[in-house]
C-alpha cells in the first residue's frame, strides 16, 4: 500500500511511500504520485528519515 506525503502540494508535486514494506524489510520505496509504473527509489529507514528531516527543515 502507498500513501501521499503530506508534505505534497496540490501542485503535482506529490510523493509516495509504502510504510508496510518498509516495517517489513527496513527499506522504504519512494515514487512519483503521477508515474506510479514509473521508477522507485529504495532507501534504508535512516536515509529516509534523513530525508523526511531535511523536508521539515526546509519548509517543503
Amino acid at each position: 500500500m502507498w500513501i501521499k506525503s503530506s508534505y505534497s502540494g496540490n501542485g503535482g508535486q506529490c510523493v509516495e511511500w509504502s510504510p508496510s514494506h518498509a516495517s517489513a524489510t527496513g527499506i522504504v520505496p519512494v515514487r512519483d504520485s503521477k508515474r506510479p509504473s514509473g521508477p522507485v527509489l529504495m532507501v534504508s529507514t535512516n536515509a529516509f528519515a534523513g530525508l523526511i528531516s531535511l523536508a521539515r527543515s526546509a519548509n517543503l
